[in-house]
């Protein structure tokens, strides 16, 4: 009795995982290249819902103050896709960059979903050069 009821549990466990929201991003690693300083460093992921329950992203950090990424507030329909657009500023950091981006969601298998934007931005052109 006692395994007839373990395995009907395990079978219901994973049917509901069966139906259920998941998440699936276009690009894991973006990279953006060689920016001009004061350039625009901006890119679009899309955020597909791969379940059959609509999927909600209740937040996006960015690993620094200088990424600041843009997500949809409203839940995505089972098969659909919504961007979620990434900024870096490219004003205060000359140099190499690679920064993560961590999404919350409700989905099942994957709540925490990261990637990463990464590039160069050159130097300031007008910033003055010392002779020390």
């Amino acid at each position: 009795m006692k395994k007839l009821i373990l395995t009907g549990a395990f079978l219901l466990g994973g049917i509901a995982l069966m139906s259920a929201q998941e998440i699936e991003i276009s690009e894991s690693n973006v990279d953006l290249g060689t920016i001009e300083y004061g350039g625009k460093a901006v890119t679009t992921v899309q955020i597909k819902n791969t379940g059959d329950k609509p999927l909600i992203i209740s937040d996006a950090k960015a690993s620094c103050g200088c990424t600041v990424p843009t997500w949809p507030k409203d839940p995505i329909a089972p098969g659909k896709t919504a961007p979620m657009t990434v900024q870096y500023t490219t004003t205060t950091r000359p140099g190499a960059f690679n920064k993560t981006v961590t999404i919350n969601s409700n989905a099942v298998t994957e709540a925490r979903k990261i990637f990463r934007i990464k590039g160069v931005v050159k130097e300031n052109p007008n910033a003055a050069v010392s002779n020390q």
